[in-house]
């Protein structure tokens, strides 16, 4: 009762002004958006031809597939970032949910501060450059936030160092005033996780906090040295910046001039001002690709054809900004999905579109579908509202599986929850498994859960890798079958477990509430 009290306590007064937010309109499938000056499918002639199409509608680049490397563990992921950070020599380029405040966290600032300190001694200019995008709501919790861990970094280095916040157009008004912390970051916030160190990135689902370092099992890969990769996400991630609230070394924040403001200024001129300068991304780098050449060329000039085997392609979702570049790609590929073919797809909270459950149980593929139990759910013994949330995704995987088990698609559609005693689940993405293969060719790897939040609320971006490189593609195989081993499938039996009960009033709340977690 006393989480029922609290429901109505905080939704009482805001209810009204949330309720067009509510309903979840999920508009059948549209064609994929594809932004002016498309190099098109220009360079692609050794690509699959099943994945061809990608190339039409957003940036290609080709590298080696040796440059790339599969991150296992959260350990992996937190030692490459504080190695790659304290050798940057250039540019450090993060992009994140929120920076924690622990112990973790303080030494990657660490590591930072040690990188300026290094390039302020060079005899030359410092030519490092240090820029942090951040989410607005999330980063600014609490009296001990990211925004204080950065400030003495920021006071101290004031040239070379950038903070941006993040904050959703949607949140503003009397909703702004009436909805208290943790629950305004409900509206939207931004999810990307991209980090970047001179000509390396690291894509990944993970968070920059001490749980994502430790016991929180999340997906990450390494580009080494693919210097356009890592532009293109230096670019997205200065659009981004540059339409978000700039931290100054007082703690106060501003716009950039000629900038609209998030939730003072019109949301309609915001958008289309933000619209703007993050499409002007995708666009430079298709024309430049197609001026160039480079869609055609390899990554490393000195590469040998041989080596020209993967192609890397950013996809781009930001629906509060017009922006929709991922949902299309991915319901596209989930529509092509042949009878033949094996979709490994995981999630760490099952909380599908209307539309993506429907292409999946409208598909002919067979899908493996991983999601995190309640006991490894990051909500798992959360206090309040947020406590519920693990039996609102029971409720709904409950009803996916009601639904298969209706249109007699049990032998093509599984259901797995990932299990590990002490552990969190987080990870996020596909594998591709096309006819006669046994290793994937295609994965997609980043921000997106395929929820509604991620389609609809949150700045989200993951990238497309398509390679023939064999070595990667074992590198993928054993990333997906190491998750998965650690996982049970899921059964009518399963749901009739005591600890898969779900109560009356979350049964009535989650339809409700579901597009918001």
């Amino acid at each position: 009762m006393e989480i029922t009290r609290h429901i109505a306590m905080t939704s009482r007064s805001s209810v009204l002004l949330l309720a067009p937010l509510l309903a979840e309109a999920d508009p059948a499938p549209r064609h994929v958006m594809r932004p002016s000056g498309s190099a098109g499918a220009q360079g692609t002639d050794g690509l699959c031809a099943h994945f061809r199409w990608m190339a039409e509608h957003v940036p290609v680049f080709r590298v080696p597939g040796t440059h790339i490397h599969i991150l296992t563990s959260p350990d992996q992921f937190y030692q490459a970032m504080k190695a790659r950070i304290k050798t940057a020599k250039r540019r450090v380029v993060m992009a994140s949910l929120y920076l924690g405040t622990g112990q973790l966290e303080q030494e990657l600032v660490d590591c930072m501060e040690e990188a300026l300190v290094r390039s302020q001694d060079s005899a030359h200019t410092p030519d490092l450059r240090v820029s942090i995008l951040l989410d607005y709501t999330r980063g600014s919790r609490g009296q001990v936030n990211s925004r204080t861990m950065l400030l003495p970094l920021l006071q101290r280095f004031t040239s070379q160092m950038r903070v941006s916040l993040y904050h959703t157009p949607d949140l503003r008004g009397l909703l702004r005033l009436l909805v208290p912390q943790r629950f305004n970051e409900t509206i939207g916030v931004q999810h990307i996780k991209a980090y970047l160190f001179d000509d390396s990135i690291i894509i990944s689902g993970a968070n920059l906090s001490d749980s994502y370092f430790t016991n929180r099992q999340d997906r990450y890969v390494l580009l080494e040295n693919c210097r356009e990769v890592a532009d293109f996400f230096s670019e997205l991630v200065d659009a981004v910046g540059d339409v978000s609230l700039q931290l100054q070394p007082d703690d106060s924040v501003t716009m950039m001039e000629g900038m609209v403001h998030p939730y003072k200024g019109n949301r309609q001129d915001f958008s289309a001002v933000a619209r703007k300068r993050i499409m002007e991304v995708l666009n430079t780098a298709q024309i430049r690709q197609q001026l160039s050449g480079r869609s055609e060329d390899s990554e490393d000039e000195g590469m040998s054809e041989g080596e020209e085997d993967t192609w890397v392609f950013p996809l781009v979702q930001m629906k509060p900004l017009g922006i929709q570049v991922d949902e299309q790609v991915t319901q596209r590929l989930l529509t092509d999905a042949g009878p033949d073919s094996t979709v490994f797809l995981t999630s760490g909270y099952f909380n599908l579109t209307r539309t993506y459950m429907r292409m999946v149980l409208g598909a002919g593929a067979s899908y493996r579908i991983l999601t995190a139990s309640p006991e490894v759910n990051g909500f798992f013994g959360a206090k309040g509202v947020a406590g519920a949330i693990p039996a609102a995704y029971i409720h709904i995987a409950r009803q996916f599986y009601k639904q298969v088990c209706q249109l007699g698609q049990q032998d093509r559609v599984h259901l797995h929850e990932y299990q590990r005693p002490q552990w969190t689940f987080h990870a996020k993405g596909l594998w591709y498994y096309l006819q006669g293969q046994d290793r994937p060719c295609l994965t997609l790897i980043g921000s997106p859960n395929f929820g509604y939040r991620s389609v609809h609320r949150d700045l989200e971006a993951q990238i497309a890798i398509v390679t023939e490189n064999e070595e990667l593609q074992a590198q993928l195989q054993e990333e997906q079958e190491v998750l998965y081993q650690s996982s049970t499938e899921v059964s009518t039996s399963t749901f009739e477990r005591p600890d898969r009960h779900v109560k009356l009033w979350v049964k009535l709340v989650t339809p409700l509430i579901k597009n918001f977690f």
